[in-house]
């Protein structure tokens, strides 16, 4: 799993509401246009696929900021939400 920052930038509020709609589903949203989300590769597929529909370039924009454990560790927040928390690992 990896932690991802997913920004955009769309000018329609008809596309944006749906946009914004979508992402609820698979993270936190941290600002009006900001989501953090933890995804699995199969997850991170989907959600790019499903965005991918809503989107129309070259007018709209949406960022997928990759972070690992290591960055994840450097990220600094001043006020809320706090930052999502990655899940624990497992061993068995």
């Amino acid at each position: 799993m990896l932690f991802y920052v997913i920004v955009y930038d769309i000018p329609c509020d008809k596309r944006r509401k749906k946009v914004s709609d979508l992402l609820e589903g698979y993270g936190q949203r941290v600002q009006y246009s900001v989501f953090e989300c933890i995804l699995d590769q199969n997850k991170y597929k989907e959600l790019k696929k499903r965005l991918h529909k809503q989107v129309k370039s070259p007018e709209d924009s949406v960022r997928f900021y990759p972070l690992s454990r290591h960055t994840f560790n450097q990220i600094e927040t001043w006020g809320e939400p706090a930052v999502t928390e990655l899940p624990g690992s497992t061993i068995i």
